[in-house]
């Protein structure tokens, strides 16, 4: 964890959230500013900066992120007609927090390519 870092806060119940699931590798909130029906970040436990930093010894984690993301789409009805994730890393491709984060983006149709 860091001490300053927005997401791991979240993660140890610091700071309030609308948390859509939990366990011991991973926390899903809502995102505060969606950009989709259905937009919500999926992060690990563990405080890593950006794509750049994952260690091997990450991958379970990583890994985890995803199926929780797909379990979650299953919940909201999103598995049918498709939904999107996606990884920021770093500043030109948005990263606003250096936690890394999955969006799970869907309930309309999107384009490509996208921003």
């Amino acid at each position: 964890m860091s001490a300053d870092c927005l997401f791991c806060k979240i993660a140890n119940g610091d700071i309030p959230a609308k948390l859509v699931h939990e366990d011991d590798m991973a926390v899903a909130f809502e995102d505060i500013k969606p950009v989709a029906p259905v937009h919500i970040l999926v992060i690990p436990r563990k405080h890593i900066p950006t794509v750049d930093d994952i260690e091997p010894e990450d991958s379970q984690a990583v890994g985890h992120l995803f199926q929780v993301a797909k379990k979650i789409a299953c919940e909201r009805g999103l598995a049918e007609n498709g939904y999107r994730l996606v990884f920021n890393c770093k500043a030109d491709a948005g990263q606003l927090v250096y936690h890394i984060h999955l969006h799970l983006l869907g309930g309309r149709k999107f384009n490509w390519p996208p921003g």
